[in-house]
């Protein structure tokens, strides 16, 4: 920002950057535009801390993503995973390194947003968007995007980063398009110290009935996350599943303290990251692993990028290069993030055909165990697995021949019964 549109800037209160959503998204985004010395104002609909359904998992990715001096909440560290296939076929395969730990959600999204705070960010909470624009009477001149809150205040930026949710009325402005919904539903379930100690430094992964669905049980001291998994439309069957697989797992007698649920969503492959001065990040984007569903390290990685790109935007001075710097960020998702989703969208419709092949491939095929404990430590990532081993690259090719081959024959039915 020049120094003469300071002065103006300041009687205006036209931030530099503001970010919309405190999600691990969000709060990345305002750290990462903070540090770099800009105005940034981060606004939260909700009081902080609140509950978030997700299982806390961070994986290498996510804590590779976190500020500098960021220590982790940890409740759990996992060195071992226990697989099963619809409550059968049960194997437990161990780590003498840990795999990845487990958060609770407000305590990390909390912290996340204090470090945002001490690069220099504000906070307001409680505060609710209802739109974005960026032509009309509300906005000064073409540098400037106006946020309009509940209750009619409007607060300008020079640039705007949507962060706020898989429901995102940023996205909704910017254009975000979905490829695949699903429904997640959770229970946090506290347990007596006997059952938490059988469960310490051990998930569970089950596959679960519905194509594509799966379950998990992530330890948190003296509270299991017990989640599951699957494509929306699949409302009764995605709850029975929850309560099958509690109750398989000797907990239905233990009232859970949480019960929640939300819908994640993944955006298609054409979808515009930006709009203008107007970036979007992490679910708000529908930037997640399509396979897993795995959204923290892509809400972290995604938000970075994008409070960068947003200081950027905030300096340009006319339509061409807030375009350039718009499709510079696009890029630099597309380059990184884009590829694993890629990776994992290819993965998901093998999983849907074949659950049993992916049980098998993780209990009893070695490499497919030391990839799984490569990427969740960080060491690797799903799109340079498949770029950089040449094995990775036969068993992906022979799993998308499988599909398509059960595609078709899925469609030879489909004729003969017409």
């Amino acid at each position: 920002m020049t120094s003469e549109n300071s002065s103006a800037d300041d009687a205006r209160q036209v931030w530099d950057v503001v970010v919309v959503g405190a999600g691990p998204a969000g709060a990345s985004a305002a750290y990462a535009a903070a540090v770099a010395g800009r105005r940034v104002l981060l606004l939260e609909k909700a009081e902080l801390p609140r509950y978030k359904t997700c299982g806390g998992g961070i994986i290498g990715p996510s804590r590779d993503s976190l500020p500098p001096g960021f220590e982790l909440p940890f409740r759990d560290r996992v060195h071992a995973v226990t697989f099963s296939h619809n409550g059968r076929f049960t194997r437990t395969r161990r780590s003498k390194q840990m795999l990845f730990g487990l958060i609770n959600r407000p305590e990390f999204d909390q912290q996340l947003v204090e470090h945002a705070q001490k690069a220099g960010a504000e906070l307001r909470t409680g505060v609710t968007v209802q739109r974005v624009e960026q032509h009309g009477s509300a906005v000064p001149d073409r540098r400037t995007v106006a946020v309009v809150l509940q209750g009619g205040e409007t607060v300008l930026a020079h640039a705007v980063v949507g962060a706020d949710g898989s429901a995102s009325r940023i996205g909704a402005h910017v254009g975000v398009k979905l490829d695949q919904v699903d429904l997640g539903l959770e229970a946090e379930i506290p347990v007596p110290e006997t059952v938490a100690e059988d469960w310490k430094g051990r998930v569970l992964i089950d596959w679960g009935p519905m194509p594509g669905s799966y379950g998990w049980v992530f330890p948190k001291g003296d509270t299991l996350t017990v989640g599951v998994i699957s494509a929306r439309g699949e409302g009764a069957a995605t709850k029975r599943y929850l309560e099958d697989l509690i109750a398989r797992l000797g907990l239905a007698g233990f009232e859970p303290s949480i019960s929640s649920g939300h819908l994640t969503r993944c955006r298609a492959d054409d979808s515009p990251l930006s709009r203008g001065r107007v970036l979007v990040c992490g679910d708000a984007a529908g930037l997640l692993e399509p396979w897993t569903r795995e959204g923290i390290s892509f809400a972290l990685r995604s938000g970075r990028l994008a409070g960068e790109w947003a200081v950027r935007i905030a300096e340009a001075h006319d339509a061409v290069d807030t375009r350039r710097q718009a499709l510079n960020y696009a890029f630099a998702i597309k380059a990184g993030l884009g590829v694993e989703m890629s990776v994992g969208k290819r993965l998901l419709l093998a999983f849907e055909r074949r659950p049993g092949l992916f049980h098998a491939a993780l209990t009893g095929f070695r490499p497919a165990w030391r990839a799984f404990m490569d990427i969740t430590r960080g060491s690797t990532s799903l799109g340079e697995i498949v770029r950089g081993r040449p094995m990775a690259q036969r068993v992906l090719a022979a799993l998308d021949r499988r599909v398509g081959l059960a595609g078709a024959a899925d469609s030879a039915d489909g004729e003969a019964g017409a």
